[in-house]
């Protein structure tokens, strides 16, 4: 039901656009546009967010109404987003209308990024659905960065994943273990994702494709503002292309910039789940942005480096454990349990047992986090000494790692995917 569901979405993506360029410079050409947008999300407002709009409606209203309960179709809110973006850049002038329906079907599924993104633009790849080069040296480039992107994912975010386990199974927290907790699951999120991410471009360029980057070092940020340049960039930047400009973006007064902003990050926390948190989590951001770019910016208050890495480490971690709560009393007694308001010790045995534990690998995850390691390489390589030896070792490291992971992969069972649930 859900490929069929898959196909008549993309279909009327597909017909819209030609429609749309066939009517360039009519009024029509914005109506079509504008039902292939409303279509596409009463699709996936249908099937993602239908129970929790009844839910809510229950719970204000004591309103007895039947739930779907039904599972999230896979990929539904990327495959979503690349129509609705086509759909608008057709309607712009900005692309040629795809006359080829199996280009367009592989745009819009393309497997490689389907489930978790990035969420790739058709003009970025428009060229390379018609003309691909294949190559040897892609190939074990591609290959390169998936086994890279699954190292971080087995090996790193899986491993965060069962510290956040054990906080969470615990009966012994003190403030020192929630604030292990929010670094842990920090860092499990975005190796989660960033690793995701980097095996979705090395599959690309394995079949001849080339991804945009997704994430650049975001911990290393210094603003929120910032922040949110290095942080999953292709949603951040197809809501502000396509939701925050249209609506006037910078061009209108700061009280219509505020409004603005408080949509589009509702809009984004909304984007990543049908629960409060997440519209909550949108709005923090909101509140955050607004203030950076109204108050702290304009005072041109100079803040040393390291407490600008802090004020942004603090704020992001708050804002991952209110977005990783299962609800919004869940999220509140962490965030009171990190700065001591729930009555528990600062620290206790168990706390400081998991701490010794993990502390090779919150070290290892804080300094992959940074683009220390990836210099270091570079600038290794760059010599002719450097770039001798590592076409020989490199290949060597890649087995290993593999090996390494592979035996992760059979001795464990906790996988989980993040974002596949978005």
């Amino acid at each position: 039901m859900y490929s069929i569901l898959m196909v008549a979405s993309i279909l009327q993506g597909y017909f819209m656009g030609l429609r749309i360029e066939s009517l360039a410079g009519r009024k029509q050409a914005k109506y079509w546009m504008i039902t292939s947008i409303l279509i596409s999300l009463v699709i996936l407002g249908f099937f993602k967010y239908y129970d929790f709009f009844i839910q809510s409606v229950h719970e204000a209203a004591h309103l007895s109404l039947p739930m779907l309960s039904i599972a999230l179709p896979m990929g539904i809110s990327f495959y979503t987003f690349h129509i609705i973006s086509y759909v608008i850049d057709v309607h712009r002038g900005d692309i040629k209308a795809e006359k080829s329906l199996i280009n367009f079907m592989a745009y819009s599924t393309l497997f490689p990024q389907l489930v978790a993104g990035p969420i790739v633009r058709y003009a970025d790849i428009a060229e390379q659905l018609h003309n691909r080069k294949h190559s040897l040296e892609q190939i074990y480039c591609g290959s390169r960065r998936f086994l890279v992107g699954l190292s971080k994912k087995v090996l790193l975010a899986n491993s965060f994943g069962l510290l956040v386990a054990h906080f969470r199974a615990s009966e012994d927290k003190s403030i020192l273990f929630f604030w292990i907790y929010a670094a842990a699951y920090t860092l499990q999120i975005y190796y989660d994702f960033s690793g995701y991410s980097d095996m979705a471009i090395g599959l690309g360029q394995i079949f001849g494709f080339r991804f945009l980057e997704n994430f650049q070092y975001p911990y290393i940020a210094k603003s929120i503002t910032e922040f949110w340049r290095r942080w999953h960039i292709s949603l951040s930047s197809w809501f502000r292309d396509y939701v925050y400009i249209p609506m006037g973006g910078n061009r209108v007064s700061k009280q219509r910039q505020i409004f603005n902003l408080l949509v589009v990050w509702m809009l984004t926390g909304l984007w990543h789940g049908a629960a409060w948190n997440f519209i909550l989590w949108g709005l923090y951001f909101a509140v955050l942005l607004i203030l950076e770019k109204f108050c702290l910016f304009k005072s041109k208050l100079w803040i040393p480096s390291v407490l600008s890495l802090v004020y942004v480490l603090v704020l992001v971690m708050i804002s991952f454990v209110l977005f990783n709560a299962e609800n919004l009393n869940q999220a509140m007694e962490d965030i009171r349990g990190m700065f001591g308001l729930t009555g528990i010790k600062a620290v206790t045995q168990e706390t400081l047992y998991y701490f010794r534990s993990y502390s090779i690998l919150l070290s290892i995850g804080v300094i992959s986090a940074t683009p220390v390691a990836g210099k270091l390489y570079r600038r290794v390589i760059k010599g002719k000494v450097g770039s001798s030896v590592a076409v020989v070792i490199e290949p060597a490291v890649l087995v290993c790692l593999l090996l390494v992971i592979t035996g992760y992969l059979v001795d464990g069972s906790f996988n989980p995917f993040l974002y596949f649930r978005f």
